[in-house]
């Protein structure tokens, strides 16, 4: 990346926030303090310590002045505020200034419609950035090509980041990714709730829980074997597992079924989000 690389992250909320974080602490520094300014009128604790700690600008809105020196805009607010904002900086922004959006279903014609020809990157990362080790999608217009390399250096902050070519995709690994972290929640949720329904003390219900969920992902991330392979490996026939797998793989198709419309609603939740304001 170029010295003097300076970028504006509009939106210093958890997932901004976990991107400033990230920037800031790894060890070349992937964008220099004095190369960020932050643009949140009530940011959260991660930005304002990075503010008063690292020297970060924090401004309450965008200026004319912040603005003129800009290479590359972040948008890390919520989807349904985009219009709002846009419309009180698309006036101030330099006319080769790029892009990246991580908000959720606003799609590329719509940041053109309210910024302007320019080059563009959608990107979908997922909760799991706030710890390095999400998993990010992103997409470009024809003009955001060139901006490929650095938005995956500036998105590996986060974990790992992968392209498509067709923008169409992204609904999907919104549906799959970017919510999926909820359905493990979700997950962990239930057999927790299950445990402490056997008879098992809450915190240990819990901590079994969680645990499990931990170690289970840990062995999918490292033995090389794919989901089925593993649950197979674990499943002996007649066993207690059989006896549960029986269950979540029952009638009218059973957990997977489940999960399959889960994700289909998700996608179609995100194609009615990226509707332009007042068609949705």
């Amino acid at each position: 990346m170029a010295q003097n690389f300076r970028i504006a992250l509009i939106g210093g909320g958890n997932m901004g926030g976990a991107l400033a974080a990230g920037w800031l602490r790894t060890k070349r520094g992937t964008v220099a303090a004095d190369e960020l300014v932050v643009i949140d009128p009530a940011p959260g604790d991660v930005v304002q310590d990075l503010a008063d700690k690292s020297g970060v600008t924090l401004l309450p809105e965008l200026t004319a002045d912040a603005a003129a020196a800009l290479d590359l805009i972040v948008f890390a607010v919520k989807p349904q505020m985009f219009e709002q904002v846009s419309a009180t900086i698309a006036d101030l922004l330099p006319d080769n200034a790029g892009v990246i959006s991580i908000m959720a279903g606003v799609t590329i014609n719509r940041m053109v419609m309210a910024l302007g020809e320019r080059p563009m990157v959608r990107a979908m990362p997922n909760t799991a950035a706030a710890v390095g080790a999400g998993v990010t999608v992103c997409v470009a217009n024809d003009a955001g090509e060139a901006l490929e390399k650095t938005v995956t250096r500036l998105l590996k902050v986060a974990g790992t980041v992968e392209w498509v070519g067709d923008e169409r995709m992204i609904g999907a690994v919104t549906a799959v990714s970017g919510s999926g972290p909820a359905y493990v929640f979700l997950l962990a949720e239930a057999l927790a709730g299950a445990a402490f329904a056997e008879g098992l003390p809450r915190d240990l219900a819990d901590k079994l829980a969680r645990e499990t969920i931990i170690g289970a992902g840990a062995l999918l991330a490292k033995s090389g074997k794919t989901p089925q392979e593993l649950r197979r490996a674990v499943t002996s026939p007649g066993g207690t597992t059989q006896a549960a797998v029986d269950v979540l793989m029952g009638a009218g198709g059973g957990l997977p079924e489940l999960v399959r419309q889960a994700v289909a609603a998700a996608e179609r939740r995100s194609r009615q989000m990226g509707q332009e304001p007042g068609k949705r």
